[in-house]
C-alpha cells in the first residue's frame, strides 16, 4: 500500500511538471509569434 502511494505521488509530480513545461513553451511560442508579426508589420509600413 505504501509503495502505491509513493508511486502515485511521484507520477503526479511528473505530470504537473510536464504540464508546467508545456504551458511555458506555448507561452514562448505565442510571444515569438507576436514579435514576428509586429516585425513584419513594421517592415511593410516602412
Amino acid at each position: 500500500m505504501r509503495h502505491t502511494l509513493i508511486f502515485a505521488a511521484l507520477a503526479g509530480a511528473l505530470f504537473v511538471s510536464a504540464c508546467a513545461n508545456t504551458v511555458r513553451g506555448v507561452g514562448r511560442d505565442v510571444g515569438n509569434t507576436v514579435d514576428a508579426t509586429g516585425a513584419a508589420v513594421r517592415d511593410v509600413a516602412e
